[in-house]
């Protein structure tokens, strides 16, 4: 009521073009002023904080809960995230699939998918769900066609695990989150209950693989078990950012014909039997 009569005043009291000049500019006040959004309902934990980063190998989403970790922090730069390691995987990947564990936020995807044979696909996994959901969209603004990301971790068979994907001060671990061993004495706000799958379970008996590459932050050789019909079938070059121990490693893998061969950015390469 009050603005209606103070409208009213103006009218009767100032001349006609200082009233049309006033009306005129609150429009192109309104036209050029930012749309207003109601505040979303959804709660804090389901809304993905990230950003879109650009380097010469593609665009990423990268999760700013995680900014800080070195991969986020070289994107961010316009960098790229363990050259050596992305480009012997380019230079060996052949006709043959690439399963590449640990995606975290994709940073290696569109770099992988274009060394990729036509015929040939990328099979990512990541069980941290911020760092999938940020893999799948860098699936998208790149149109990664030829890969296959799942939700998972990988381990011995099919299985539900909780993973620490923060530290214990609240801060996101991002690339560096961590399978537990055993039930964590954590506040289940630093933890995140995730899937697991075995890889002989997952990538179908007729394809053909070239590198299994994990990064899986201490939990290789459980993803190794779960992937040892593929390993005897096809013979891929494996990266290996931790090596099992001797006991299990001689038996399972290295009586396959496979030889610790070099290290590249802290993970090691066996190749198996030429």
């Amino acid at each position: 009521m009050v603005q209606q009569s103070v409208k009213k005043l103006a009218k009767a009291v100032l001349p006609r073009q200082v009233v049309s000049r006033i009306s005129h500019h609150r429009a192109r006040q309104r036209e050029q002023s930012p749309p207003r959004f109601d505040a979303p309902q959804n709660s804090a934990a389901e809304i993905l904080g990230c950003c879109i980063a650009y380097t010469p190998s593609g665009g990423f989403c990268v999760p700013l809960s995680s900014r800080h970790r070195p991969a986020a922090r070289r994107i961010l730069e316009g960098s790229v995230y363990e050259p050596e390691t992305i480009a012997f995987l380019a230079a060996n990947c052949g006709s043959g699939d690439i399963v590449h564990a640990g995606t975290y936020f994709g940073d290696f995807l569109p770099a992988l998918s274009r060394a990729c044979d036509p015929q040939a696909k990328i099979w990512a996994f990541e069980p941290n769900p911020e760092s999938f959901r940020c893999a799948s969209i860098t699936c998208a603004i790149n149109s990664l066609r030829n890969v296959h990301l799942k939700n998972s971790g990988l381990g011995a068979g099919e299985d539900k695990a909780v993973m620490q994907v923060k530290d214990l001060d609240g801060r996101a671990l991002g690339g560096g989150s961590q399978l537990l061993w055993q039930t964590p004495n954590l506040p289940e706000s630093l933890t995140a209950e995730v899937h697991i799958a075995a890889l002989d379970d997952v990538i179908p008996s007729n394809r053909p693989v070239s590198v299994i590459q994990l990064d899986v932050e201490g939990f290789e050789q459980q993803a190794l078990s779960g992937a040892l019909e593929t390993i005897a079938r096809c013979r891929p070059i494996l990266i290996l950012e931790t090596v099992p121990e001797e006991t299990w490693l001689s038996p399972n893998i290295l009586s396959l014909g496979y030889r610790i061969d070099r290290e590249i950015h802290g993970n090691r390469v066996l190749l198996p039997p030429s």
